[in-house]
């Protein structure tokens, strides 16, 4: 069966930048075992498959898989496939739709700017929420293959946080640290455990806290994402960090946070947060996303 599919750049207004999407358009009729089999064949860091919403009122439900496994939820997915659907449905007016994911139901807000690229936006469906880790800094340093001196940044320390997907959090001292990062696999186990996704998200204030703005990187080598160019999920999950240490009041923050730029990617996340005495209350991701290709496979 021929099966209509597109991929576009996410969190980039350019093309051959950002971070690469593949989108299944028609995914009904595919098991886990056959989206995971495409999944490798695109070798992005996630493909999509559209499939018919369990309630009808809503958009479509959407399952995501990286090279090696299915998640609940990511963010350049939602973002890259809401651009998709808006844009094969109207690309000359801004559209609401209502995605649904592993996780739950995602809202989204769609504005084109021409038949071939749009701003989506779209509310983090779980508030972010800190987990349980006892970090050895050493362990974690030789799997970055960094000086464990480098680690830390003004009060962030190492944390784990999951706003859908378990992301270990690292704040090193600065860019010139974060672009020397270097991932030892064989050490991955030493420093970040032997169960769930074990993704590495490393990133610098750009500035003096408060900072509003970030650079980063992230390492999911067990999921088969060696290097993400941009992480929406991440993103999320550093809303609920940087709430706790980012020296934020009460209000609405947009927080920019640039990545990919390592590998010849560059992304902009932008990261909404809104804080109430300190606590945050809601938080968004937002970004444009562009179509590269369109075409047909055969599953």
């Amino acid at each position: 069966m021929q099966r209509r599919f597109c991929t576009l750049d996410v969190f980039t207004e350019e093309r051959f930048a950002g971070n690469p999407l593949a989108v299944v358009q028609d995914g009904d009729g595919l098991d886990a075992r056959r989206m995971q089999a495409i999944a490798r064949e695109f070798n992005l860091a996630e493909t999509v498959f559209v499939l018919p919403a369990a309630d009808p009122a809503h958009t479509a439900r959407l399952r995501i898989f990286t090279p090696a496994a299915e998640l609940p939820f990511a963010g350049h997915p939602t973002v890259g496939c809401a651009v998709l659907l808006g844009l094969l449905s109207n690309p000359e007016q801004p559209q609401a739709l209502i995605l649904e994911e592993q996780i739950g139901v995602i809202r989204c807000r769609i504005t084109p700017r021409g038949k071939e690229i749009a701003h989506a936006r779209f509310d983090v469906p779980v508030l972010p929420r800190r987990l349980a880790w006892e970090p050895s800094p050493s362990a974690v340093a030789a799997a970055l293959r960094i000086p464990p001196a480098d680690l830390g940044a003004g009060p962030f320390k190492l944390e784990k946080w999951t706003a859908g997907v378990d992301m270990f959090m690292i704040a090193v001292r600065g860019q010139d640290v974060l672009s020397g990062v270097a991932p030892d696999v064989s050490r991955w186990e030493e420093a970040f455990g032997s169960a769930g996704p074990r993704a590495a998200y490393v990133f610098c204030p750009q500035g003096a806290l408060p900072a509003k703005g970030f650079r980063a990187r992230m390492f999911a080598p067990l999921l088969g994402v060696p290097e993400d160019p941009a992480t929406g999920s991440a993103a999320a999950a550093f809303a609920g960090m940087l709430a706790a240490n980012g020296a934020l009041g009460s209000g609405s923050h947009e927080i920019v946070i640039a990545q990919g730029h390592e590998m010849g990617r560059p992304s902009t996340i932008h990261l909404e947060m809104r804080l109430d005495r300190e606590q945050l209350i809601a938080c968004a991701i937002a970004g444009y996303a562009v179509i590269v290709t369109q075409g047909t496979l055969r599953a």
